[in-house]
């Protein structure tokens, strides 16, 4: 076999590491790439949060010290950067032939120029140091919006540490007299205690537990629940519904009306009213509709999960990614410029890399600098990316923002993908734990992603708006006589939407609703 040397040119994309970083950060939310921009601003001294205004000294120096990074690159020899780009860090080839959708889409700009292969895997100390300096995050094009941000701080809360229900128990206990015994049978108890304020395990067991360390009783430990039970919240501890709700009437002003009545219905019949057998508890409670009505009002008053009203979860902000307002007649899309810290290279120290040596401290900052640029130039790939899907999303779903949900149309990845000219799998990433601020309400973005179903005249009617329409006419049916889920997609029917019954149940367990059984109630 004659062995020879061709020469080939052609284009491939590499996962480089700037491509896989921007992939990263385009999934990310946004409290994820706060998070991330502030471990970057630790990591490299080249970046530093950037000022509201630059000042004109400020952008002048930035213009003589990119001059001055140009001729400090024009310096190097172009046969000794192609030499060392030779030994760039690239991906498997395995790697780079099953490239992601998003690394294409991404690194197409940079298969345009055969040489920019090269340049993005060259090795950090042999690339050029002339920094575009339009490419910092600052300059972006983001337009104030009408001060939302700086009402929603006049709001904001200092995060106070919340305490737990456990703990709120064992404060009460330390202030309530009790007996060495009585107060390990305490915590016993509180340490059974769930999260909804119930006790998670028998009465016995928690005996069994405690019997051979304090021998004691049963009754002993049933005491001891009882002085729990009154603690705040009411009705903490209780071993069962019924339980929890006399013991918090047994709280209320002996005067209250009905309040014996509620106590005999609680205690007797409360299986009745589980099952709105209200005909049945009528002749049970002998008593009129009226009286049972007002009997039913003072139970339904009781909190069935006393403890949710002490919580030791944080309370969570969504910061929308995406702001959209009507505008003269037209909806505009804008990003959120205070969703993300904004970040510029640092000119003092970038000032420092214009000596173009080979010192061990100048290619230190030069590898910094580098990063800084990619770092820069994918959050501006992912904020571009974000404002496309956004801005399309907004398009197709315009019904929605004039008229409400029941305007909304059907809309999958696919379709936004076609419209952007790109791969689904990158419509998912970047609409997945990303916020739009509509007049309507914050949304995610896949909010807006529903499947359809067909109509009689032969068109679409989105998921979305078939829950709506169920909403709306659970809203208003009769309460003495509930809508069935049969009766429901009959009307849907009528209007021209053909949904089976399974679906109308499907959806409305999905919205929380109850069953026309559980919707029963006296008026």
């Amino acid at each position: 076999m004659k062995q020879s040397i061709q020469l080939r040119l052609g284009q491939h994309l590499t996962m480089t590491p700037q491509l896989q970083q921007a992939i990263r950060l385009l999934q990310l939310s946004t409290l994820d790439l706060r998070q991330e921009i502030q471990q970057v601003l630790e990591s490299n001294p080249m970046l530093e949060l950037a000022e509201d205004e630059i000042s004109a000294e400020g952008a002048a120096e930035d213009e003589r010290l990119d001059e001055s990074l140009s001729e400090a690159s024009r310096q190097e020899s172009p046969d000794e950067t192609l030499d060392e780009s030779r030994t760039g860090e690239t991906a498997p080839a395995g790697e780079a032939e099953e490239a992601d959708p998003l690394a294409q889409e991404l690194g197409a700009q940079e298969l345009g120029d055969p040489m920019s292969t090269l340049e993005m895997t060259a090795d950090p100390d042999e690339l050029p140091v002339d920094s575009a300096w339009e490419d910092v995050y600052d300059n972006i094009a983001l337009p104030a919006f009408s001060g939302a941000a700086e009402e929603g701080r006049e709001f904001e809360n200092p995060d106070s540490s919340p305490e737990s229900l456990r703990e709120h128990l064992l404060w009460q206990m330390r202030l309530t007299p009790l007996s060495d015994k009585d107060r390990v049978i305490a915590m016993a108890i509180i340490d059974a205690v769930n999260d909804r304020g119930y006790l998670s395990v028998g009465l016995e067991e928690i005996h069994e537990s405690l019997r051979e360390e304090l021998d004691i009783e049963l009754d002993e430990v049933e005491a001891v629940l009882h002085q729990v039970q009154n603690f705040d919240p009411v009705g903490v501890a209780a071993r069962d519904l019924r339980e929890c709700m006399l013991i918090q009437l047994q709280h209320f002003d002996p005067a209250t009306p009905w309040l014996a009545q509620a106590r005999r219905l609680v205690d007797e019949h409360l299986d009745l009213m589980a099952a709105r057998d209200f005909n049945q508890l009528q002749r049970s409670m002998k008593c009129s509709q009226e009286e049972l009505k007002k009997i039913i009002e003072l139970i339904q008053s009781l909190n069935p999960h006393p403890g949710n009203l002490v919580t030791d979860r944080k309370t969570e902000y969504i910061i929308p990614d995406v702001m959209v307002r009507k505008e003269k007649g037209a909806w505009k899309v804008e990003l959120n410029p205070d969703a993300v810290p904004r970040v510029r290279i640092n000119p003092g120290y970038a000032g420092l890399v214009r000596r173009a040596d080979n010192s061990s401290d100048n290619v230190y900052l030069r590898n910094h600098l580098q990063e800084a640029r990619w770092f820069i130039k994918s959050l501006q790939s992912r904020n571009e990316t974000l404002l496309k899907v956004a801005t399309c999303i907004v398009e197709r779903q315009r019904d929605f923002l004039e008229h409400g949900e029941e305007a909304m149309k059907p809309l999958v990845l696919h379709d936004v993908a076609e419209a952007v000219n790109m791969h689904e799998s990158t419509i998912s990433r970047v609409t997945t734990e990303k916020y739009m601020h509509t007049p309507r309400g914050i949304f995610e973005l896949k909010y807006f992603f529903s499947s359809h179903v067909s109509t009689a005249s032969g068109g679409e009617c989105s998921a979305t708006a078939i829950r709506a329409l169920i909403r709306k006419m659970v809203a208003a049916e009769d309460a003495r006589k509930p809508l069935s889920d049969s009766r429901i997609a009959q009307l849907l029917a009528e209007k021209g939407i053909n949904v089976a019954r399974r679906t109308i149940a499907k959806y409305r367990e999905s919205m929380g609703i109850p069953s026309s059984s559980e919707r029963k109630r006296l008026v």
